[in-house]
């Protein structure tokens, strides 16, 4: 969510900050901020609603000028995106950026107010401002204020503290959002994450739950959560990797759909060796009686699918939960079932806390992520890399076929496991997952198709999908691609249930996306198809070459994928649904790469 950036730095910080802030954008934003400390050590910020080019333009003519200074992208929770509620928020002495949520706030606000210090915001983060700053009044040093104030906030928090008169002074602080430290020669740094650090440094340093960090030009000292100096593990980051450009395409999304071919083979090289499944050791699944599957949004959906593939290849149960609701609830885990949990950021507050909740109640945790140095990798007992490299575009599309392909494998895995296939089934099993790839790229050849029906799409107020078996969960993937994206109210279902209430919403302004490839399911969802089109319903089919000869008549229009992929036909599948939702989007001329409200990395709950 809330993107965090500091610099100690050698260089007029104020453009430094911005664009570091610009490669934050990917995480969604609704309003700017930085605050720096010039050479007089006066401590001053500017802040401004609206994408980063408004800041920018706030600070040509009402420039910041020092070496320190802290930055903000904010997604609004507490309050509106108003400059007032902007980032950073200062009094006093203090400035203060801020991701998370401050949960008991509102308490603390009345002690301030009661001691007469008056909130100027409607935000949470302001409190840790105020506080800070009283107890900055009351003749602490900034590291005694900070401690203080931290020692009174309950909930998730990033943060970064800048203090007037302290131009080599920056005070971070991490409980449940990400942050890490960048080494420099002579410069420090904070981020939210290495894409935001990779211009400036490849020595990265990521701080562990409740710990608070004090930098200066010389270096950092970690302190836990007891106050005790602790020393953490600076790796190296592969700046290559942390590249963000668009490739030549019109929106990082479009660079993003293009590439799956190539991170999906990445996947399968990682996993996959001649007819042989190397995973780390100890995932044998012979044993396993139970797979719990937990994410959110799109990697909720991943899971559904592999559910289907879990308990259709290897007879191994499978629950499929939205993290959100699954710890409230408080299921009933057996100690010989296993928890998946599936996050592109590995940073999802939901999903991490409900592997919090399951990893003593299990046998095994596996984190299935994209940042292998996230929080849920770090807390899993296994922790598979799905391999999509940097997602930028907020709605995703390779994360998800990523991690389609490493569940594929994992569901291969159990099914040889537990004696379902041999190895001449695994074998064949396997050359349809290596036959992805290369059918995706064929998928890829439908950009135009899709285009062709973004104005059709584009004009109406409601869209269904619909699926049978593992194209199901795709048809709800669509669904939620179309309506993030363009803004088009839009909903899944399962083909069967379209009798059982949605088929009261067809008329001949409705849309109807049916993915119907030639198996054994494709005559039943004809049939409900059928159903639709008897009800004026107007029918877009995707299916393959067997199945438009077969069922297209009447259709208002078709899309033909590529034969092949056996079971694991809804990756191949999910690529038109990008598409769709893609065009559609851009005829609508609505922000494709960060579409309203939404953010990237979910980081409260």
């Amino acid at each position: 969510m809330c993107g965090i950036v500091g610099i100690l730095g050698n260089h007029e910080v104020s453009p430094q900050l911005v664009d570091a802030l610009r490669r934050l954008e990917y995480r969604g934003y609704d309003s700017a901020g930085v605050a720096t400390i010039d050479a007089a050590g006066r401590l001053d910020r500017r802040r401004a609603v609206g994408k980063l080019i408004n800041l920018s333009d706030l600070l040509v003519h009402e420039p910041l000028t020092g070496l320190t200074g802290i930055g903000h992208t904010r997604w609004a929770t507490h309050g509106p995106a108003t400059e007032g509620n902007a980032h950073p928020h200062q009094s006093g002495k203090v400035a203060v950026v801020h991701n998370g949520i401050i949960e008991n706030f509102r308490e603390l606000r009345e002690e301030l107010i009661a001691l007469g210090l008056h909130p100027q915001s409607q935000t949470d983060t302001e409190i840790v401002a105020l506080l800070t700053a009283h107890h900055l009044d009351q003749g602490m040093d900034p590291l005694a204020a900070t401690r203080a104030t931290l020692a009174r906030l309950h909930g998730a928090f990033a943060l970064a503290f800048l203090f007037d008169g302290q131009r080599d002074l920056m005070i971070a602080a991490r409980k449940g959002s990400p942050l890490a430290v960048g080494h420099g020669e002579g410069e420090m740094f904070i981020g939210s994450d290495a894409v935001a650090l990779s211009p400036f440094t490849d020595r990265i340093t990521y701080l562990e739950d409740g710990d608070h960090a004090v930098l200066t030009r010389a270096g950092v000292t970690i302190h836990d959560a007891t106050g005790a100096l602790v020393s953490r593990q600076t790796g190296r980051i592969d700046v290559g990797a942390t590249a963000i450009d668009k490739g030549g395409h019109r929106h990082f999304m479009a660079k993003e759909i293009a590439e799956q071919p190539v991170v999906l083979g990445d996947v399968l090289s990682h996993y996959v060796k001649e007819d042989r499944i190397v995973l780390p050791d100890g995932l044998d699944f012979s044993t396993v009686d139970r797979l719990s599957l937990v994410g959110c949004g799109t990697a909720h959906y991943a899971g559904h699918v592999a559910k289907y593939w879990f308990e259709t290849l290897a007879g191994l149960p499978c629950d499929i939960d939205v993290a959100s609701e699954f710890r409230y609830r408080e299921p009933p885990l057996s100690p010989d079932s296993w928890f998946i949990a599936i996050s592109q950021s590995g940073e999802t507050a939901d999903t991490l806390a409900a592997l919090h909740y399951a990893k003593p109640r299990v046998a095994r945790s596996v984190g299935l992520v994209n940042v292998g140095t996230s929080a849920i990798a770090r807390d899993s007992d296994v922790a598979l890399p799905t391999l999509a490299g940097i997602e930028v575009g907020v709605a995703s599309s390779k994360a998800f076929t990523c991690q389609l392909a490493v569940l594929a494998v994992l569901a291969l895995k159990a099914a040889h496991d537990r004696g379902r296939i041999d190895d001449a089934a695994l074998a064949a099993h396997l050359a349809d997952l290596r036959a992805v790839p290369g059918l995706v790229q064929q998928a890829l050849g439908l950009a135009d198709a899709c285009r062709q029906q973004a104005d059709w799409l584009a004009q109406a107020q409601d869209v269904l999908y619909l699926g049978r078996g593992a194209l199901f969960p795709v048809a709800l993937e669509g669904a939620l691609k179309l309506k993030e994206l363009s803004y088009i109210h839009a909903e899944g279902y399962a083909s069967g249930e379209l009798k059982h209430g949605p088929i009261a919403l067809i008329d001949r302004n409705v849309p109807v996306v049916v993915l119907a490839p030639r198996d054994a399911l494709f005559e039943k969802t004809i049939s409900n198809m059928q159903e639709v089109m008897a009800r004026h319903g107007q029918i877009l089919l995707l299916s393959d070459a067997a199945g438009i000869s077969e069922a297209s008549e009447g259709t208002q229009a078709t899309l033909t994928l590529p034969t092949g992929g056996g079971a694991f036909a809804p990756i191949i599948y999910a690529i038109p649904m990008q598409y769709l939702a893609y065009h559609t989007a851009v005829a609508k001329g609505t922000d494709v790469d960060q579409p309203r409200n939404l953010a990237k990395s979910v980081t409260v709950e």
